[in-house]
């Protein structure tokens, strides 16, 4: 299940990182800015999250993930990889896109 936050969550952490002052309304231009600040403050549970047991990055920027192609959209300039001496790591991708789109979850109805 994708992680939801509340508006009054968005609100307070608008407020914290001085993008409106209490009481004012976020545009929605910022809202992205604020959700992805709430997610890096959440703890990350590796179960979980899926792990990739193999990735493969050719030269010219190419991305395989466990033997499948990755989209053809990775700039390979952007690229972030970080590993441990074990051969494990992170790698971070940027992923251009025209238009991004944060869903929130649909009100649970009380019956």
């Amino acid at each position: 299940m994708p992680p939801t936050f509340t508006n009054d969550q968005i609100s307070a952490k608008a407020t914290q990182l001085g993008l409106i002052t209490e009481g004012e309304e976020l545009p929605r231009h910022q809202r992205s800015k604020v959700v992805a600040a709430l997610l890096q403050e959440r703890p990350r549970s590796a179960a979980a999250s899926p792990v990739a047991a193999r990735i493969v990055i050719q030269p010219g920027g190419a991305v395989e993930v466990d033997g499948r192609p990755f989209p053809w959209l990775v700039q390979s300039d952007l690229i972030e990889v970080t590993l441990q001496p074990d051969g494990a790591g992170m790698v971070r991708l940027t992923l251009p896109a025209r238009s991004i789109q944060i869903r929130e979850p649909a009100p649970e109805s009380e019956s």
